[in-house]
């Protein structure tokens, strides 16, 4: 037998034709996207569709990723959400309902929205499904690629039954070319397009456009159903030549001349260098037209933009336009981040030029501490002080070694310090008054005046927010950081000398330092306070000489009531004591005996209190004359809080920490035994902690009722701060106390911590302050035009700023965000100022047309595109066409009509020049209902969306047949 015949010996090939392939996994696939977004579930209801739903309603998006091999895809189902009323169609079979993209192909309603999806524009559609390649994948280029993808949507539709069209992006992603196709029962439409880089010259109308789709539905029925056509031609305007500059031009006379749009200091400049509104774009519309009621060839047109009965406009603006106020507060954002010294920016030798003026001071401590009687303040005026302070300066240094020159310096030290300019009476109150920031009664105060609180800035108008904006100023018009070094170390220098001269500083508000405001508001604020206190001490030496030994010298007093601090409102109470030296504070003790309840003299009494009397004397009890209490900075305090943090819990600590916090308390027990001698500690408890003295009521042996009363218990607590305090503190009144606040070590305190800045740190300091005018400025600038947008912006902004403000350490990514948003604003202001100048709006007047133009701007900002009331023949209509017509004479150099002669006018020479350019962008929209394939078959919509512009030529059109017998 052969081998082949043996059965052993043959061997079968087994072909699985089971195994799915990539094409059918791919299928597969889209099916079940389509089924999990519920598109398989066919509905015979649909919502009808209103004027403006495309525009006005919400649009939204599902997207899956899927694979084709490893080739990457993602599909996204875009759909309109159904806001509106549903139709009821279920009277007619599921049969003969048409699916809705086939319905949306005849809707007029919604021709050429604004802002929408291109497949939405082109083909009217509501809902649809959309398959492009994956990020990073190549185009689908190759014909049978396409061929293969556009048969696996087919069969993907066909076998879940969806009848949302579907579309797949072929060729390169920049033509925007689809292809897809829609199902449903027994019908099927087929979405093409064209996309040429010319127009061919056959088809550059309408005539050519309708053979073409004419010829592509192929009917054999005659005669024809007419075509519907919808036109839309857009003219674009982009000369604005006839309107002035947005920015005034510079002014070469000023300090800030050759600055565009410079401005005085102490405003922010705004506004923008360039055009920010970059084209305007007009839309003429023939909504409704029937095949032969307009004439469009190559020959004639009647298609004349004054005629069409629908105009509608957009702006669009220019991208990142230059604005002035974004560039200061920019630009000195970015100090911020600067680390250079004082000295490293303007050189060792300028720096050692300005320690030797300082080292004249050297003595300070001596010298700050002797009165100031060899200076007659009734002489001097404070302008003569800067000016010999200032040539005292300049005398050894030329003009072009410094960043600023002198004339620029004395002008902005002149805006920081006004009063140096102004002569003083030889009143030192009427002096103290002018030089003093004046305060705003808190009733009287608006929003606009807390606005530094919410920011943590400083007062409107204060010295703090005058030197942002002048440093702000220095830093973009000049030299930049040399520049604000100069300045700093110039502004130092003359706090300084009217530290040492015992002038106060002009804008800052009396009292301790303001908390809520920002660091350097609070040092400024608190050199003021030594200013004060050294005038006071130095005025009550000069009367303490000339009246030794006569008692109390009126002064600043502290009365506690209730547990309360509460300030005496006699005017001549508002300075402080004489401190006198250590040793004759002590000399004058023992010869009064310091020994609690000793009976000397009572001194430095206000008045009694309460008509209460002493427990162990019927004397009254006398509220004292105090110290106040030393101001505090923020950083003092949180220094303070570390320090008396580690002291620890242990007794020792807790006890250092108690003496360290009962100074005050020491002072005051010590006032209060002076001015009422004899007293006990339950005399001052009364007064200074009430409730901490508890009265009751008893009956004695008569049966008499008796009031007595006792310390509360925690007053009775071993060790109580209050009985070692009170046992400690001697009778001394508080003219000859140690001063609890020493203006002199506090002042250099001041001037060490100014010195040590940086220019850096100074920008950060300051950065809330120039943050504070922006927003003042922006919303001054608004307030013109009433932007509702900004409006709501700026309070945003300023929410925003409050929490990014008040942290201990900036987020300077945020805050730079937050700059963006600032210049945004300011770009949204300009452009509709500019708008509001091209239309001619009047702020001013409130007539009819001038609301209609208001409300007509205000649309163009915050509308895609904004319909013309009237077309051409309307109030805006006009303007509209005197700018086209404006910019075509501009550009053909052709005069204006009313320059003509009267009998060139007649001749009509003026009318040479069209008032409109050709249309940038041409589109035209055919549609009607035939039957195909054959003319038994059922009509069905066709459609045909065809753009014409200067470099593309593209036609969308959308074939529908009927598959009941094909």
């Amino acid at each position: 037998m052969p081998a082949d015949d043996d059965p052993e010996s043959e061997v079968f090939e087994i072909t699985d034709f089971t195994t799915a392939s990539e094409w059918e996994r791919f299928v597969s696939r889209v099916e079940e996207v389509l089924t999990d977004w519920k598109l398989t579930e066919s509905s015979v209801e649909r919502w009808s569709s209103e004027k403006g739903d495309y525009v006005n309603g919400t649009w939204e998006e599902e997207c899956e990723d899927i694979n084709f091999a490893d080739y990457k895809f993602s599909i996204t189902h875009f759909f309109l959400k159904e806001e509106f009323e549903t139709e009821d169609v279920k009277d007619k079979s599921e049969e003969d309902t048409l699916p809705s993209a086939m319905q949306d192909l005849l809707c007029m309603h919604n021709d050429f929205p604004p802002r929408a999806h291109c497949l939405v524009r082109w083909y009217g559609l509501r809902e649809f499904v959309v398959i492009v390649p994956g990020t990073n994948c190549e185009a689908i280029i190759s014909e049978s690629k396409c061929n293969l993808l556009l048969s696996s949507i087919s069969i993907s539709l066909a076998n879940s039954g969806c009848q949302v069209p579907m579309f797949v992006q072929i060729q390169q992603k920049w033509r925007r070319i689809y292809a897809g196709e829609c199902q449903g029962p027994g019908v099927r439409t087929d979405f093409e397009i064209v996309q040429l880089r010319k127009v061919p010259s056959q088809y550059n109308h309408l005539s050519g456009l309708l053979d073409i789709f004419k010829s592509k539905i192929g009917c054999n029925l005659l005669p024809l159903p007419p075509v519907d056509v919808a036109i839309r031609f857009t003219y674009i305007l982009q000369d604005w030549q006839q309107h002035t500059w947005p920015q005034q031009p510079p002014d070469f006379d000023t300090l800030l001349g050759g600055e565009v749009g410079g401005v005085e200091f102490g405003n922010l400049p705004f506004g923008a260098c360039e055009e920010p509104i970059s084209e305007l774009h007009l839309a003429a519309t023939w909504p409704h037209l029937t095949e032969g009621t307009v004439v469009d060839n190559d020959v004639y047109s009647d298609l004349d933009p004054l005629q069409a009965p629908h105009w509608s406009v957009r702006v669009r603006a220019a991208e990142n336009p230059q604005c002035l106020l974004g560039d200061f507060v920019t630009e000195f954002f970015k100090l911020c981040c600067r680390k250079e010294s004082v000295e490293e920016v303007l050189g060792r030798g300028f720096a050692e030029e300005e320690g030797q003026e300082n080292n004249d001071i050297s003595s300070a401590l001596s010298k700050l501490t002797e009165p100031a009687a060899t200076v007659p303040l009734t002489k001097l005026s404070v302008s003569s002080m800067v000016h010999s302070a200032r040539k005292h300066i300049h005398r050894r240094r030329h003009i072009d070694e410094s960043p600023l020159n002198i004339e620029i310096l004395n002008s902005v030290l002149l805006y920081l310090f006004p009063d140096a300019a102004v002569e003083k009476s030889s009143d030192s109150k009427s002096k103290t008054a002018q030089s003093s920031f004046p305060k705003t009664p808190e009733s009287e105060k608006t929003p606009e005046d807390n606005l530094f609180l919410q920011l943590k800035s400083a007062p409107t108008d204060s010295l703090t927010y005058r030197l942002a904006l002048c440093l702000c100023m220095v830093n973009y018009s000049y030299s930049g950081l040399p520049a604000v070094a100069h300045l700093w170390q110039e502004f130092v220098l003359e706090l300084r000398y009217r530290w040492e001269n015992n002038y106060l500083i002009y804008g800052l508000a009396g009292g301790p330092p303001d908390l809520r405001c920002c660091l350097l508001h609070q040092k400024f604020q608190m050199l003021n306070c030594c200013i004060e206190r050294k005038r006071a001490r130095d005025e009550a030496h000069r009367e303490g000489c000339k009246d030794k030994g006569k008692g109390a010298v009126s002064g600043s007093t502290r009365e506690v009531s209730q547990g309360k601090l509460r300030d005496s409102a006699s005017d001549s109470e508002e300075e402080f004591f004489e401190c006198l030296s250590d040793q004759e504070e002590m000399e004058a003790s023992q010869s009064e005996g310091g020994k609690e309840g000793g009976k000397g003299k009572a001194e430095g009494r206000l008045h009694p209190y309460n008509n209460m009397t002493l427990l162990n004397s019927a004397e009254p009890l006398y509220v004292p004359v105090t110290q106040e209490p030393a101001p505090m900075t923020e950083d003092q305090l949180e220094e303070q809080s570390e320090i008396l943090a580690k002291l620890g819990t242990s007794a020792e600590g807790t006890h250092l920490r108690a003496r360290m916090q009962s100074a005050c308390l020491v002072s005051d027990m010590e006032s209060f035994k002076a001015a009422n001698p004899g007293c006990v500690l339950e005399d001052f408890v009364r007064w200074y902690s009430p409730r901490d003295y508890v009265e009751k009521e008893e009956v004695d042996e008569k049966g008499n009722k008796v009031v007595t009363g006792e310390l509360s218990a925690r007053m009775k607590i071993p060790g109580n701060m209050w009985v070692e305090a009170w046992d400690i503190a001697r009778v001394t009144p508080a003219r000859r106390q140690r001063r609890l606040f020493d203006d002199t070590k506090e002042a250099e305190k001041v001037f060490h911590y100014l010195a040590m800045q940086k220019p850096g740190d100074l920008a950060r300091h300051l950065l809330p302050c120039l943050l504070h005018a922006a927003i003042q400025k922006l919303k001054q600038e608004d307030s013109k035009g009433n932007t509702t947008s900004v409006e709501k912006d700026i309070q945003q902004a300023t929410s925003q700023a409050n929490k990014l403000l008040h942290s201990v350490n900036y987020d300077y990514k945020k805050l730079e965000d937050f700059i963006k948003q600032l210049v945004e604003m300011e770009t949204v202001i300009t452009r509709a100022r500019s708008l509001r100048a091209k239309f001619a709006v009047n702020e001013d007047d409130h007539g009819d047309a001038t609301d209609e133009l208001e409300k007509f701007v205000s649309s163009l900002l915050e509308e895609p595109e904004v319909v013309v009331i009237g077309a051409g023949q309307g109030l805006i209509g006009r303007i509209i066409h005197r700018l086209f017509s404006s910019a075509q004479r501009a550009a053909l150099l052709s005069p204006l009509d009313e320059d003509l002669e009267p009998d060139r006018k007649s001749s009509g020479e003026s009318r040479k020049v069209p008032d409109f350019p050709p249309p940038a962008g041409r589109e035209v929209l055919l549609r009607t209902c035939v039957p195909r394939p054959a003319p038994y078959s059922k009509a069905l919509p066709q459609r045909l969306f065809c753009v014409l512009m200067k470099d593309e030529f593209r036609l969308a059109g959308a074939f529908s047949s009927d598959t009941s017998f094909f």
